[in-house]
């Protein structure tokens, strides 16, 4: 294939300007279902609450929260928010409770300023439910605190002279176990709390979670778009430089036939030559196509979404190990079936192809000796073996789409039922499952498509090496570069002076030492032992 590389020249800044929408293409499609997860996890199961800082938190809520607070932490969040004094009417719109209650406002923050306020409320929050917990269980205190809990802040904030007096090795040993937590458990814990504070300020909680809902949902149509406009463009560009390539091809094939002598045709056969022509260029021109498509595409959607996977949820990796490895077989089975077949398919077209001429051009022999029984037996026999081969190659490869699809409804099965009771434990989310099998059918689906690229190439590298040699095959009998300009007197007359001729392979010359002219107009031929007396 690479010995036809020139071909690809002209249209190398077309062929980079695909490559990149191709990018763009799998980029979206990873982006998807990140997006997805985040509707499901952060529009609906939190309420549309992005982060576990609140952007305003009663002055009670807060002074209650720095008890769990070590004295880092307590700077940090006195840095960010400012203490708005009650009756404000600035900030009525968005938090009502205002009008009854202190509240503090966080500031414009930066992005890393924000993440260290997320950890402090998430610790802060964990240790206040662990702390609680374990005077629960010493003192059969009636206050119960658990992540999904409707607290009673009269009482809570009541209780906040009591737990400022108790030993602070408790508070210490209850927020060091909080920073040890897993990060997503953390995360829903302070987000819980969060939303309890917004509400007793009387924030718009539904508010909130529908304009989340509204705009992850925009942007993942403005992806979907994105997506669609890329592969249509890449699907344009593929199928138009392909067909200009194998026109090329087919061109350069033409002209290089033109050129041959009879040594050549005997060397290829005139039904080779046609086999090579259409169907060989067909198959160059099919793989190109994918190629465009499918080579640079299926790399980046697997990486990229095996890349997802690790940053979503490391604990189910093992799930798509196992899914590749199904898949890994099924491809190396199907390989060894089918690949021995694909490279006789081309000879095999060649035969129909040869007996189909023949018996095309001498019918009218054929009917004056009787042979039309004959001839039909050996067209028949031509055609079973293609028939044979060809049910047998799509047999295998028929198969190879229900296997795949219940391997990936098997690994679905699968993810759904570990996730599931990783949800039940609260060591993962319902859109990070989701997501996670999204991502999984990705990696599958890259798999596949690299394989059928792998099952196409050596059809088509059986292809172009056919090609190929018509290409190079230098004709015995070549035209001067400089031919000379008959004499017009001898216009229409050819005379050969001491030729020798044999036939390809033969040791003995058929004709030695052979002079004769053939004139205008005049029939001159060469009467074997058959034609003489």
């Amino acid at each position: 294939m690479l010995k036809l590389h020139r071909y690809l020249r002209p249209y190398i800044f077309i062929l980079i300007l695909a490559i990149c929408l191709l990018f763009v293409q799998a980029i979206g499609n990873l982006k998807l279902p990140s997006l997805m997860s985040d509707i499901v996890n952060v529009g609906i199961q939190s309420s549309g609450i992005e982060n576990a800082t609140p952007k305003a938190i009663s002055e009670n809520g807060m002074n209650f929260l720095k008890v769990f607070m070590s004295e880092d932490d307590i700077k940090i969040v006195d840095e960010n928010y400012e203490l708005i004094q009650k009756g404000n009417s600035e900030y009525v719109e968005d938090y009502p409770g205002i009008m009854d209650n202190n509240i503090y406002i966080l500031k414009d923050v930066s992005d890393d300023d924000l993440s260290k306020l997320d950890r402090v409320f998430e610790v802060s929050t964990r240790t206040f439910i662990d702390v609680m917990s374990e005077l629960n269980s010493k003192n059969n205190n009636s206050v119960e605190i658990t992540d999904n809990t409707q607290i009673d802040f009269s009482k809570i904030y009541g209780m906040q002279p009591y737990l400022e007096s108790i030993d602070e090795s408790i508070i210490n040993e209850a927020r060091q176990k909080a920073e040890s937590m897993d990060e997503s458990l953390l995360e829903q814990s302070a987000i819980v709390f969060t939303k309890l504070f917004y509400q007793e300020i009387d924030v718009d909680i539904s508010k909130i979670q529908t304009n989340y809902i509204l705009w992850v949902g925009l942007k993942m149509i403005g992806v979907t778009l994105l997506v669609i406009v890329s592969a249509v463009c890449v699907n344009f560009i593929s199928t138009r430089t392909a067909t200009k390539i194998a026109r090329n091809i087919r061109k350069d094939v033409f002209k290089k036939v033109q050129t041959f002598s009879d040594a050549e045709f005997d060397k290829f056969s005139t039904s080779s030559l046609i086999t090579r022509t259409t169907n060989d260029i067909t198959q160059i021109q099919n793989i190109i196509i994918s190629g465009i498509r499918i080579m640079a595409y299926a790399p980046v959607m697997g990486i990229g979404a095996i890349i997802m996977i690790l940053n979503t949820n490391t604990s189910m990796t093992w799930i798509l190990v196992l899914a590749c490895v199904l898949i890994l077989i099924l491809i190396a089975t199907i390989f060894a079936l089918a690949m021995p077949k694909f490279k006789k398919l081309q000879e095999l077209i060649d035969n129909i192809n040869l007996v189909s001429r023949e018996n095309l051009e001498g019918v009218m022999v054929s009917r004056a000796f009787r042979t039309q029984r004959y001839e039909e037996k050996r067209f028949d026999n031509v055609n079973k073996k293609l028939t044979k081969t060809n049910l047998f190659v799509n047999r295998v490869m028929v198969f190879m789409m229900p296997a795949m699809t219940l391997i990936m409804n098997g690994i679905t099965l699968l993810i759904v039922w570990i996730g599931a009771h990783q949800i039940a434990e609260s060591a993962l989310m319902v859109g990070d499952m989701m997501a996670f099998m999204q991502y999984a059918m990705q990696v599958i689906m890259s798999f596949l498509m690299i394989s059928m690229i792998f099952i196409m190439v050596p059809r088509a590298s059986v292809s172009a090496n056919r090609i190929n040699e018509v290409l190079e095959t230098e004709p015995v009998i070549k035209n001067p570069k400089e031919p000379k300009k008959s004499n017009d007197k001898n216009k229409g007359i050819v005379e050969f002076k001491n030729v020798n001729f044999k036939y390809t392979g033969a040791d003995e010359y058929a004709l030695e030492n052979i002079t004769f002219t053939a004139e205008k107009g005049k029939t001159t031929a060469f009467i074997g032992s058959t034609g003489s007396r």
